[in-house]
Parts: C-alpha cells; sequence; structure tokens
C-alpha cells in the first residue's frame, strides 16, 4: 500500500495525517493533565482506575456499532488472555508511568514512551518473531537505531547541560509544584523504564489476544474494563482512604474524562481509521511529535526548560525512532519505507492547509 498515492483530491491527502496529529496532541494533553492532577495530590491508582472505566464507556458505542453481538464470542481463553493483556498492558505500565511521571515532568517521561519500540524490537529479537541480515541496509539502520536510541535516553538521564531560558511560564504556580515534586530523578527514571519494558511485552501478549479474539473494539473495552478493576484492587489495598478516591467538578474530573473520551477512544478510533486507509505502519510513524508537542507545551505552561542535553537526546530519540520497527510483526521494508515519508506527510497537510486558507 503506497502512502504517497492513497488518496488524490486535497481532502483525502490531509485527512490522514492531521488524524494522526490529533492523535499525538491527544496524548501530550493526557500528560499534562495527569502530571498537574498528580501534583495535585489525586492518587495514582484512583486516576488510573477512572480513567480506564471511562475509557470502557466511550469505547462501548464503537464495539456496538462495527462489532454487534460479537461479545457472545467470549470464551474462557479469550477471558483469560483478556485479563492478562489487561494487567501487562494498562495496570503495570501505567502505574509504572504515573509514578514516575510524579518523580520527573512531562517533558522527561515522554522521552521513554518513545524508546518502546527499542525493547520490542529487542524482545522480538530473544524471542525470534524478528529477524534482520547484519550486512544489509535495514540491518546495520537497525542496529544504529538501537545505538542512538539507547545513548540519547542515557543522555537525557544523566547529562541536562544549561537552560535555554526561551519564554517565561504560562502557569507560574505549576512551575512551583512541579519543582517541588520531581525530587528523585533517579527513582523516576527506574519506573519510566519499566513501563516502557512492560508495554514491549505487552505487543507480544496483544498479538496473541487478536489471534484468540479479532475482535478490536470488543477487546479494547474489555480491556480497559478489567484494567480499570485490576488498578482500584491494589489501589483499595495502598490506600482506603475515602477521600483519596473522590472526584469533584475540578481538574482531575477533566483530566479522567479527557483520557477515556480522547486519549483512549478518541486516539483508538482514529489509528483504527488510518490503520485502514494507510496500512498499519502509518500511525506509529507520527509518534515522535507527541515529544515535540509535549517537550514544547510542558515549557511554554508548566515552565520547565529545555536544556542542551535533553535537545541533544530528543533528536536522538526521534532519528532512531525513525528506523526502528515499531511492532513486531512489521515488516522492516514496509516500515522503512513509511518512516522515510513522515516529513513528506507533514508536509503535505501544512500545503493543504495553506491551499485552504488562501
Amino acid at each position: 500500500m503506497d502512502i504517497v498515492g492513497a488518496g488524490t483530491s486535497p481532502a483525502a491527502r490531509w485527512k490522514a495525517p492531521a488524524s494522526m496529529v490529533l492523535v499525538q496532541l491527544f496524548n501530550s494533553g493526557m500528560i499534562l493533565l495527569s502530571k498537574v492532577s498528580i501534583n495535585g495530590g489525586m492518587f495514582v491508582f484512583a486516576l488510573l482506575s477512572y480513567r480506564s472505566v471511562f475509557g470502557a464507556i466511550f469505547i462501548l458505542p464503537f464495539a456496538l456499532i462495527f462489532e454487534r453481538g460479537k461479545w457472545r464470542d467470549i470464551d474462557w481463553s479469550a477471558t483469560g488472555w483478556i485479563f492478562f493483556n489487561a494487567f501487562i498492558g494498562y495496570a503495570v505500565p501505567m502505574s509504572l508511568y504515573y509514578y514516575g511521571l510524579k518523580d520527573t515532568t512531562p517533558s522527561y517521561s515522554v522521552i521513554f514512551t518513545n524508546i518502546i519500540p527499542l525493547f520490542t524490537f529487542v524482545l522480538s529479537l530473544v524471542f525470534r518473531l524478528e529477524t534482520f541480515k547484519l550486512r544489509s541496509k535495514a540491518g546495520l539502520l537497525k542496529i544504529v537505531g538501537v545505538l542512538v536510541s539507547v545513548g540519547g535516553t542515557m543522555l537525557v538521564s544523566l547529562y541536562k547541560g544549561k537552560s535555554l531560558h526561551l519564554w517565561n511560564s504560562i502557569l507560574q504556580h505549576q512551575k512551583e509544584q512541579q519543582t517541588k515534586s520531581a525530587t528523585n530523578q533517579l527513582r523516576g527514571t527506574i519506573f519510566l523504564a519499566g513501563s516502557s519494558l512492560t508495554f514491549a511485552c505487552w505487543y507480544l501478549v496483544q498479538s496473541k489476544v487478536l489471534k484468540v479474539y479479532p475482535y478490536k473494539y470488543w477487546s479494547s473495552m474489555v480491556t480497559c474494563l478489567v484494567g480499570g478493576f485490576q488498578t482500584a484492587f491494589v489501589g483499595i489495598i495502598l490506600r482506603r482512604d475515602k477521600n483519596a478516591w473522590m472526584l469533584g467538578w475540578d481538574l482531575n474530573l477533566v483530566t479522567v474524562v479527557y483520557s477515556g473520551a480522547l486519549a483512549t477512544a478518541g486516539k483508538y478510533s482514529l489509528n483504527s481509521w488510518a490503520v485502514a486507509k494507510r496500512g498499519p505502519a502509518y500511525p506509529p510513524m507520527f509518534n515522535p511529535l507527541s515529544v515535540i508537542f509535549t517537550v514544547v507545551f510542558d515549557s511554554i505552561l508548566m515552565g520547565d526548560d529545555l536544556t542542551v542535553g535533553r535537545s541533544v537526546a530528543f533528536f536522538g530519540v526521534y532519528d532512531a525512532c525513525s528506523v526502528l520497527p515499531i511492532k513486531m510483526d512489521y515488516a522492516s521494508s514496509l516500515h522503512l519505507r513509511y518512516s522515510l515519508n513522515f516529513s513528506q506527510q507533514l508536509f503535505e497537510l501544512f500545503s493543504c492547509f495553506e491551499c485552504a486558507v488562501s
């Protein structure tokens, strides 16, 4: 499937890249809102359980419309895999990620979401789900991608360099809260790395779930629901204070609804539409945009200073993600061809926007 020739009209050209840019904006917004809520004292497991339940509620209409009656096909085997899928793909990695986010900053934590392909690639090699020839062009690009990705992540963890004060923070009180909360970067880094590794393991589990129960909307809805119960169970054990589980008409409610409606249901539906239009390798090549959006908005809104080390590391991880396979079942040549067209897709989007304005 040729991503360049998929659609000849201006509308057909800009809808796919625009939807993927929107997905990355949803993801960045979720990270920033979650950080503000956690800084404000919201219990992490309460946020996880409520977000997951709201996500299930917003995905349910898609399942009822596009996969009507398919819930009857859930058997004991599918139930077991979905339960494990929720545990390894939501409860564990998101708990680690949110606690890592609590100890660091949004612009720091988002770097680790972009090294998930690295862990996925390594695991797929270990389990012999991915092969490559060392002397081939694709094989050399993968090796370079792994080295640059690891080097970039280590650089952003160990070296900051001089701060680049480009603008003043809009939400000054959030900058002060973020400075107080981000006190243990080493612990946060361990949590974030563990989250990325667990997410990589989830890809292996997800492929099995889709084999035993191939209905994506029902699978995602039930996974969200089960993940909500799992995080609620752990959260109640850790903290039985009723105040920790109360939701009011405040930013915490906005974070939960936003995460469920846009960052879960909206993101999933747009990704599914893009896969149907442009192929499975199309959505992942826009993932580096979430780093750009998060770093910029975190700096503007919450006052996290850009540093020389973080900027260099960002470009390293960005370049590495452009050549690493995102999922174990993607053909290397296919993903490489899609990645090289990333800049062309953005160029088409902005060109169509200029035509519409003029």
